[in-house]
């Protein structure tokens, strides 16, 4: 059938290498020519397809050997190899749902097509009308009566994918790890049923999807560091936005009681297992509940997805089990942090003490920490690498936490929880700040950490801060890591496996010097 047989990635084509230039490229741009000289198209237009190969499986699997069905169905799909024996060829032809065998036979087919079919390589792609049909060894086939070529593929597919020790590869051609990788594949499947779920979930409580500006003139909602943009016809420099937070607030005080947003976030911060620098969150915002209610909230709304994800609210993770079963867990910030250091540990400890404290679990505290920000830090060094069956971590201090409200039995801590589970924040949330004047103190604050020098710092939004003098009613709110609750739901321990496309550097053969800018205005 075919002029090659590429058996290991060092037979596959140099990536910046000319297809005229290797001789299995070459013979297939040849193909290529003969099928436009011979009066056919290499690139179709459409195909009529009436079933895929799962439909098949799942309505033919328990066929007997040797059967026929006398159904005639239209196929499609890409060529991933062919087996021939004379005059039998056995493509296994590959769609979105699955795998299905072709029955390629010259006496049903005709000697003529039969002859074409075998100019067909692997990756191409092509559409078969056929009987269902089992073969003598049991396998599901179509018997293919008519055929065409749907799309000529000039690159062969590597053929033993899986043992690549080029990892990158696969990030920065997802195309070629889709193709060959079930569990690509797998993993964006069941990335698109926990969306899917997340939305079903929050509409059917009554919550209102809307959509905020990506383009901000002030990053706010988080702290983090954006990434900067100047706006050319506004003339005015912009952020691409770090949060949604503080634009869904202002949709409550504009009366939008249950609000939620799902969508890309961006921060120009470090890359590593469960961090890229654009992610995907879940934010929702709640009118007349409290971070307790958005306990209750999260927990059905996370049982419900990873249900629907893997048929189960129990999972494995990294060889461990994790139940997500309601209710979870509750404990404070303070008290795992006192159970992790064997000693009672709070606000009634000097600075000097908590400063030393720190360094003694080695930690370099900087000059302008507070007693909150040293807490937060201990925990988030001692305590959180080892939680693992979800958990609510909640009332976290005040100095760390600018957006949430004081909690009402201790002006140190706020009304704020963070979900955890398989050692990775999956949820933050809050009872929400909704007075203008204690908002406007944090941000100011803020700002003075800014001025200090921290880049993560929050600016003061003056038009947030007027929406709430407006009005806020009592509000819960609540943010959803939505990439790493994909990792602990497809088992995979880097958020890259996760995404289709993360951030890589770009590669050195791809990168072109830049064209002669001499008589360019920039700016």
């Amino acid at each position: 059938m075919t002029d090659e047989n590429p058996s290991d990635e060092s037979q596959d084509i140099p990536e910046d290498a000319g297809l005229a230039a290797h001789p299995i490229t070459a013979r297939r741009l040849e193909k290529l020519s003969e099928i436009r000289d011979g009066g056919g198209e290499p690139y179709a237009y459409r195909f009529d397809r009436t079933a895929t190969a799962a439909d098949l499986h799942a309505e033919y699997g328990d066929l007997q050997p040797g059967a026929e069905t006398g159904r005639i169905v239209a196929v499609a799909g890409r060529v991933l190899n062919v087996r021939s024996f004379g005059k039998l060829m056995f493509p296994v032809l590959l769609d979105q749902t699955g795998r299905i065998q072709l029955f390629v036979a010259s006496n049903t087919l005709g000697a003529d097509e039969f002859e074409r079919f075998g100019g067909v390589d692997s990756g191409d792609w092509v559409g078969a009308e056929g009987e269902i049909i089992t073969t003598k060894k049991g396998e599901l086939s179509v018997r293919v009566q008519s055929w065409v070529l749907l799309s000529k593929s000039l690159r062969p597919l590597p053929e033993k994918w899986h043992g690549l020790k080029d990892v990158e590869r696969r990030y920065r051609q997802r195309y070629l790890d889709l193709i060959v990788s079930d569990e690509a594949r797998r993993i964006a499947m069941t990335r698109s049923r926990i969306l899917a779920e997340l939305r079903k979930q929050f509409t059917d409580r009554g919550y209102i999807e809307v959509e905020t500006p990506v383009l901000q003139s002030q990053a706010g909602g988080a702290l983090a560091r954006p990434f900067e943009t100047h706006h050319n016809a506004l003339d005015i420099d912009m952020y691409l936005r770090i949060a949604t937070e503080l634009h869904l607030k202002r949709l409550v005080v504009g009366g939008m009681e249950r609000v939620f947003e799902l969508g890309r976030i961006f921060r120009n911060e470090g890359v590593d297992t469960t961090h890229n620098p654009e992610f995907t969150t879940l934010e929702a915002y709640e009118a007349f509940a409290d971070y307790r209610d958005i306990m209750e909230l999260v927990e059905e709304v996370v049982a419900a997805v990873a249900e629907a994800a893997t048929g189960s609210m129990q999972i494995e993770y990294d060889g461990r089990p994790i139940d997500f079963t309601p209710p979870y867990r509750r404990a404070t910030l303070l008290d795992l942090l006192s159970e992790a250091l064997g000693e009672s540990v709070g606000f009634d400890l000097s600075l000097t003490e908590m400063r030393d404290l720190a360094l003694s679990k080695g930690i370099t505290p900087d000059a302008a920490w507070g007693k909150g920000k040293l807490i937060t830090e201990l925990y988030e060094h001692l305590v959180e690498p080892n939680l693992w069956e979800p958990i609510f971590v909640i009332d976290h201090p005040k100095e760390t936490s600018p957006l949430a409200r004081v909690h009402r039995r201790d002006s140190n801590l706020t009304e704020r929880f963070e979900l955890f589970a398989g050692g990775m924040e999956l949820c933050n949330a809050f009872s929400e700040l909704i007075d203008p004047l204690d908002q406007r103190e944090r941000f100011e604050q803020q700002a003075k950490a800014k001025a200090a020098g921290d880049e993560e710092a929050h600016p003061i939004d003056e038009d947030f801060i007027r929406a709430l003098e407006y009005g806020m009613p009592p509000t819960g709110g609540l943010g959803i890591g939505v990439d790493r609750l994909v990792m602990l739901l497809t088992g995979q321990s880097t958020i890259r496996e996760v995404l289709l496309f993360p951030h890589l550097k770009p590669e050195t053969s791809n990168r072109r010097p830049p064209p002669d800018q001499s008589s360019t205005t920039i700016g």
